[in-house]
């Protein structure tokens, strides 16, 4: 598994690499008639996606819509660096948040600045502040964003807590939450692990919540409601991986 897995990450990043300059003009293009990025970061999600499709020892599959039509905020548990891999298969573009270090990783953090993805650095409030600030601006636009309220990855593949700015800023801008629950992710790239590993992710999108007429006193309710419905879902998942053999133990 090995040489497989080195050709894998050799064709992986070969297609990133090249992808760059399409990348690059696209958003030149689009520049006048795109101000959400849209067409760069949905090519950016394309590309993104590559390692879930030229690893052969990496098994998706999703379940669920996404709304058709009109923004909304997506928030999901966090396993892996792999679910943003696997979660890149999305049909429609979202605007990610994401910690501030992606987006300084040596060419690849262009990426990022270019598509119109949105950096916070965790645990400064001013700078969360700013991201929800850069996230309601694409939801007014009709642009749907992608938040993991834990804020960081599950080291167990347990999930955390929530956090509440997503929850804020569905209900101040009165659009849907869509829960997405994943499992499998974390047996694949655990986290402080450089390694990869044959694994299934199961990701599963779950009925949207409306929050028309939710004010500031629901933010909390919603909170723990969506993490109930997401906890229960990613035990459901689990228990089908675990039926199906999948590996349960992350750790080397």
């Amino acid at each position: 598994m090995n040489a497989l897995a080195a050709v894998s990450y050799v064709v992986s990043v070969v297609i990133i690499v090249l992808a760059f300059p399409v990348m690059l003009l696209l958003v030149l293009v689009t520049v006048p008639f795109d101000p959400t990025r849209r067409i760069p970061g949905r090519f950016l999600r394309l590309a993104g996606s590559t390692p879930t499709y030229v690893f052969p020892f990496w098994h998706v599959r999703i379940e669920g819509r996404q709304p058709a039509t009109g923004a909304y905020v997506c928030v999901s548990n966090h396993q892996s660096f792999l679910d943003i891999f696997a979660m890149a298969r999305e049909g429609r573009e979202m605007k990610w948040i994401a910690k501030e270090e992606i987006f300084k990783l040596p060419f690849f953090g262009l990426y990022f600045h270019l598509s119109g993805d949105i950096p916070v650095l965790r645990g400064d409030r001013d700078s969360g502040g700013a991201a929800l600030t850069k996230a309601r601006w694409y939801v007014d636009r009709g642009m749907p964003v992608m938040i993991f309220p834990e804020g960081t990855r599950s080291r167990d593949g347990n999930m955390g807590s929530f956090k509440p700015g997503a929850f804020r800023l569905a209900i101040e801008a009165q659009v849907p939450i869509l829960p997405v629950a994943v499992t499998g992710s974390a047996y694949g790239m655990p986290k402080g692990s450089p390694w990869i590993r044959p694994t299934l992710v199961l990701i599963r999108r779950l009925e949207p919540i409306d929050t028309k007429g939710m004010t500031g006193a629901d933010v909390l309710p919603l909170m723990e409601e969506v993490r109930t419905r997401i906890a229960a879902a990613e035990a459901e998942l689990r228990a089908e991986r675990d039926a199906l053999g999948w590996e349960s133990r992350i750790g080397s």
